[in-house]
């Protein structure tokens, strides 16, 4: 596969802009994965936000603003003159002809209860040929466009079974200006990939799924929450209207339901997003759950030291609503009942500044005065983890939290609510409790600080835990192996290998792949044994090719099914030999 894997690497409203855990898991593989270079498109909400992260030198960032442009090719590298000449060259019988019936069928596609997204993915693939050589502005902004959009909503809008209701002229033009916004990553050219990786089945798949059509590129997806739930709950807060908030779940439905369509790989950072992501129908054995992972030379176990004068409980999180902080505060008040010593202290950022302010009248309300502190945002969150005896998380809603993994390595005993992939995290070595039960809350931190053996034993258990399946290597390994397999779908884009061979290469790529899909039909049919055979022989044929680690995986895994371990690990660390080569001479070519 030539030098390095190269991914694009697509994100909404977060990294290299925003902290965060999604920000968080983005630096980590940028950062560590030295055998993959990155480009990162980045999707923000406008373009005068500060970088947080910074990138090595050798991968490249897209910038793509969704709002506080006020020409939509502003973010793009594109010289004036061809926007001009696009301009110039974009007439009414263009838009007439060529835009409007895509157009049409994007409205229809976006208004339908039934998703297709198969046709609505081919529609924005045409619309992205369209706008190569036609100006976006000019095409929107046309009187042909607004048109044929308020004959199409107010048509779906009289019929009773669409169940929409009639909008205003407000609720018209909010509605085509999120359109217009949204899809002017239909306006942003493709950088060349070997796969594209998203990480949220949200607007930022888009150029994944156009990179799939356009050029049969692999499309792996992460999901660290569910974005289709995300805003379902959004829309709550938003105070749009009954009209808006129908058009923009439709819109973003359309969306959710194309990423998963087209997604090769579905990785959810836990098994609790499965339920969302089989029920719009990916399929089993296309969703492999990656687990977030933390590195434990930086968190690490707390040193045994005497038991402090006043017990400490330790909440990492920010300052959000949904992080429940006020049912913790009320859960401290019942603790400090029984303890009065006992602090409490959340170390986090504010990002909602309304609800800090009314968590302050409520810790006035509770009189917790000096022993509930907001200690802010710490960038030692392993000093933070250890300065307590017990590591709380009382959120609402969760996907797998960073939080809990990290005071899991650390060894101390953690008290969670059993949101999200919470459960999946601790298992039995912590005390898990339904989101706002302060009561609950309460009686476990109480057991907890009254029962130092229990504490002690259930710290060990999450490390333990956390070090079998949590660690960053972990991480780094399983999403390179996925590049990797992923990568193996696209050779055909890359440089041969073996072009200066007396043996074209594209032959013995041809004839390896022979007796792959033999050793594939063969597993298919339950034939392990056999299988490995056929799996070796496509090995023997070209020790070196892009297939090579694929190969390694799937002679372990058969060795494994059929119970010779042993014969499964040496494969295995053949695989972890090949990936060490390949990350080493990437290091050294880019030192």
């Amino acid at each position: 596969m030539n030098d390095k894997i190269k991914v694009m690497l697509a994100t909404e409203g977060t990294y290299p802009f925003h902290q965060g855990g999604v920000s968080t898991w983005c630096d980590i593989l940028i950062q560590k994965l030295r055998s993959v270079d990155y480009v990162i498109f980045s999707v923000l909400m406008n373009p005068f936000v500060t970088q947080k992260f910074k990138l090595p030198e050798q991968d490249a960032l897209i910038k793509m603003p969704l709002w506080g442009t006020e020409e939509p090719a502003e973010h793009l590298e594109t010289p004036f003159s061809h926007i001009y000449k696009l301009k110039k060259n974009t007439h009414h019988a263009d838009i007439a002809k060529r835009f409007i019936p895509l157009f049409r069928d994007l409205i229809l596609e976006i208004l339908a209860q039934n998703k297709n997204p198969v046709h609505f993915a081919d529609i924005l693939l045409q619309m992205h040929e369209y706008f190569k050589y036609f100006e976006y502005k000019v095409t929107f902004k046309s009187e042909l466009t607004w048109n044929v959009f308020k004959e199409l909503i107010l048509k779906a809008a009289a019929d009773k079974d669409n169940r929409i209701v009639e909008p205003d002229i407000y609720g018209l033009n909010q509605s085509l200006g999120w359109i217009y916004r949204f899809l002017n990553i239909l306006n942003t050219p493709l950088p060349e990939a070997h796969v594209t990786h998203s990480s949220a089945a949200a607007f930022c798949g888009i150029p994944c799924v156009l990179s799939k059509l356009a050029n049969n590129t692999p499309y792996l997806l992460t999901e660290h929450g569910v974005y289709l739930r995300e805003q379902y709950l959004s829309l709550s807060r938003n105070g749009y209207s009954s009209y808006l908030s129908t058009f923009l779940i439709r819109f973003v439905l359309s969306i959710t339901s194309m990423n998963y369509a087209f997604a090769d790989q579905v990785s959810p950072v836990c098994q609790y997003n499965m339920r969302w992501e089989t029920r719009f129908g990916v399929h089993p054995s296309n969703v492999k759950v990656i687990y977030n992972g933390v590195d434990e030379k930086v968190f690490v176990e707390a040193s045994g030291t005497a038991p402090r004068t006043s017990p400490t409980v330790v909440m990492v999180a920010r300052i959000d609503p949904i992080k429940d902080i006020m049912s913790f505060m009320r859960a401290a008040a019942l603790v400090k009942e029984n303890i009065p010593e006992a602090k409490f202290v959340v170390y986090g950022s504010v990002s909602v500044p309304e609800y800090y302010e009314q968590c302050l009248a409520v810790k006035e309300e509770l009189q917790l005065e000096h022993s509930f502190i907001f200690a802010g945002h710490t960038s030692n969150t392993s000093a933070a983890y250890q300065s307590g005896d017990v590591i709380a998380l009382s959120s609402i809603s969760e996907a797998f939290p960073y939080s809990v993994v990290e005071a899991m390595m650390t060894g101390k005993p953690v008290i969670a609510t059993d949101v999200g992939g919470v459960k999946e995290a601790l298992s039995d070595t912590g005390i898990l409790v339904q989101p706002r039960n302060e009561r609950d809350m309460a009686d476990g931190i109480l057991k907890l600080l009254r029962n130092r053996q229990l504490a002690d034993e259930l710290g060990r258990e999450g490390r333990q835990r956390a070090l079998s399946l949590f660690t960053l290597d972990r991480v780094l390994d399983l999403h390179l192996k996925s590049y990797i397999t992923l990568a193996v779908r696209a050779e055909e884009r890359l440089p041969a290998a073996a072009a200066n061979k007396s043996e074209p290469a594209s032959s013995v790529l041809a004839e390896q792949k022979l007796y792959m899909e033999r050793g594939y039909a063969l597993i298919m049919g339950g034939y392990d044994q056999k299988a490995i055979v056929q799996f070796q022989k496509a090995l023997w044929l070209q020790p070196n090719s892009v297939h090579a680690p694929v190969l390694l995986t799937e002679i372990a895994q058969a060795f494994n099914r059929i119970g010779e371990y042993d014969r499964a690990f040496q494969e295995l660390y053949k695989y972890e030999a090949y990936v060490t080569v390949v990350t080493n001479g990437a290091i050294e070519r880019s030192a």
